[in-house]
Order: C-alpha cells, then sequence, then structure tokens
C-alpha cells in the first residue's frame, strides 16, 4: 500500500484517456475518472503511460492531463506520470513538470529511440533523476528493444536513480534475482496477467491497467495476493482464475482499446482511441465484450 515515504507502492492505475468523438481530450471525464477510481480504493494513478496515449498527445494536452490529475487526486493519492520521450533532455523535461505540478514520483521507460547499451541507459536515468522526483523504471523490452535486467537495475538502484520497476517481461523468474541483487527495490507488477504470480514473490505495487474497468475487485486482489498471509492466497487463486481471461487482454497489442472497450461495457467512459489505433475488429470486440460481461455476471466490480 502507498505511504506518505513510499508513494509509487500500491495500486497506481495506468489512466485510460477520456476522448470526445472528435478525439479531443475530455478533461473533465478524466477529472472524473481518477476520483472514481480513488473511491474504488486504489492508491494512485499513472497518466501518460501507453494506456493514456500518450504518443498521440500535443505537448499542452499532455502536460494538462498531468496537471489535471494532481489537480482530481484527493489528498495522499498517487500520481506517477509516465515521462517517456525519445530524448533524455525532454523526458527530464516532463519529470521536472510533473514535479512542478505536485506528482510524486515519475514512470521511466529507458530510451527507446534505439537500441541503447548500458551507458546509454545509466546516463538516461541519471539526467532525468535530476528532476529530483522519485524514478520507478518500466522494462519493457518489447516494445522498446532495451532489456532492464535485474543487474542493470541493481546498478541503477545502487546509484540511486530509481526506487522500483515495473515489470512486464511476464517472466516471474525475474522477481527473485532482482531480489538477489537489489534486495531493496520495489517490484511492481507491470502486466495485469502475472498479478498473482508477482504478488507472491514479493510485488509491493501493482501498474495496473484493468482496475480502470472493475477497480474494487481487482484492488481486492491485489490486497490478497500481496498480504503473505496463505489463507488470503487461498482466497485470492478463485478470483484470479475469474478474472484472467480478461487481465490477460492487457498484455496483447490491442490491450487499450481492450480496456476501453471493457470500461464501456461497465458503464464508464472507455470510448475510441485516436490513431494509430482503430477500432477493434468485430470479432475482437465481441471476444472483449463477452469476457467482461462474464466478470460482471459473477459479481466482480
Amino acid at each position: 500500500m502507498t505511504t506518505p515515504a513510499r508513494p509509487w507502492r500500491g495500486v497506481h492505475v495506468a489512466t485510460a484517456l477520456p476522448l470526445r468523438d472528435d478525439l479531443s481530450v475530455d478533461h473533465d471525464a478524466f477529472a472524473e475518472h481518477v476520483q472514481f477510481l480513488a473511491d474504488g480504493g486504489c492508491d494512485g494513478v499513472t497518466p501518460n503511460g501507453s494506456l493514456g496515449e500518450y504518443q498521440t498527445l500535443t505537448p499542452e494536452e499532455r502536460a494538462r492531463v498531468v496537471e489535471t490529475a494532481v489537480q482530481s487526486a484527493p489528498a495522499g493519492f498517487g500520481v506517477m506520470p509516465g515521462v517517456a520521450a525519445y530524448g533524455a533532455l525532454e523526458a527530464r523535461r516532463w519529470a521536472e513538470h510533473a514535479a512542478e505540478a505536485g506528482a510524486t514520483s515519475v514512470l521511466l521507460l529507458p530510451p527507446n529511440a534505439y537500441r541503447a547499451d548500458r551507458t546509454a541507459v545509466v546516463a538516461h536515468y541519471r539526467e532525468v533523476a535530476r528532476a529530483g522526483l522519485p524514478v520507478v523504471a518500466y522494462n519493457n523490452p518489447v516494445d522498446t528493444k532495451v532489456d532492464l535486467t535485474p543487474a542493470l537495475l541493481a546498478e541503477l538502484f545502487d546509484e540511486g536513480l530509481v526506487v522500483g520497476v515495473k515489470e512486464f517481461t511476464g517472466d516471474v523468474r525475474r522477481a527473485y534475482e532482482i531480489a538477489e541483487l537489489a534486495p531493496d527495490l520495489d517490484l511492481l507488477v507491470g502486466a495485469d496477467d502475472v498479478l498473482l504470480e508477482l504478488g507472491i514473490a514479493g510485488a509491493v505495487g501493482w501498474i495496473a491497467g484493468y482496475p480502470n474497468a472493475i477497480p474494487a475487485s481487482t484492488v481486492e486482489l491485489y490486497r490478497l495476493v500481496t498480504s503473505g498471509d496463505p489463507a488470503d492466497l487461498a482466497t485470492a487463486l478463485p478470483i484470479y482464475r475469474d478474472l484472467h481471461p480478461l487481465l490477460r487482454w492487457d498484455s496483447r497489442t490491442e490491450f487499450v482499446q481492450a480496456i476501453k472497450l471493457s470500461m464501456d461495457v461497465c458503464g464508464r467512459r472507455g470510448g475510441p482511441c485516436r490513431p494509430p489505433r482503430l477500432p477493434l475488429p468485430p470479432e475482437v470486440a465481441a471476444r472483449i465484450t463477452a469476457d467482461t460481461e462474464a466478470v460482471l455476471t459473477k459479481g466482480y466490480k
């Protein structure tokens, strides 16, 4: 659970961004969504991640999204903006903006304009750490082609450049090597469909997708799988099995459209995506709708 000393812990929702039918950003709807997630028991939000379509936003829109999240957050509710950019200098400027807006931490991908080597990765994190906010590294080698290996994460942590890592590889074995090489580095679940496995392995946070649609049940599941109590784990397992067909959409290429569609099915404002993301093929939309309705029928919310 998030604490004032470590505000990046707990359930931070990688927020989907409500767009109007003309694809303009609905900042009022986004403010309401932040409050909805807080009321649902989440510990914070991570705006301007891939789920928030940050790559398609103008600089003015991107800045206002962070400001709206901070202004809408109740006391004690964390805001961890994504500050990814092609260049380290631009990423640092986004981290500085996050600090000025009142964010509590930032989430940072490694360089992703090219396949950066160790030296370039370390220099990238050094630059952004200069902004002064706690930095959570985001390891997503599938998309960035740069792997933050356990050894490299330990190097970044030992230099004081990062406080945690959003682990998105899906390889749950990494949790144990990270704990061996950097025992004080906070492990955050980075993909919804390995929540239980990484919770057992010692995760202290979750940067999550599907709480956008069903926050209460997913937050309850997180609390159960990270409590360390075997009885809670026994309670969590059937919930995880029920939710897993839905949670695994978070790890698929169409995860943004999928989660927004699930939000629509749940009565939230998911809505359209900006190009290059297009509407889902009918058969894919039907599968996501069916998976979402199955969860709702079982009483999850």
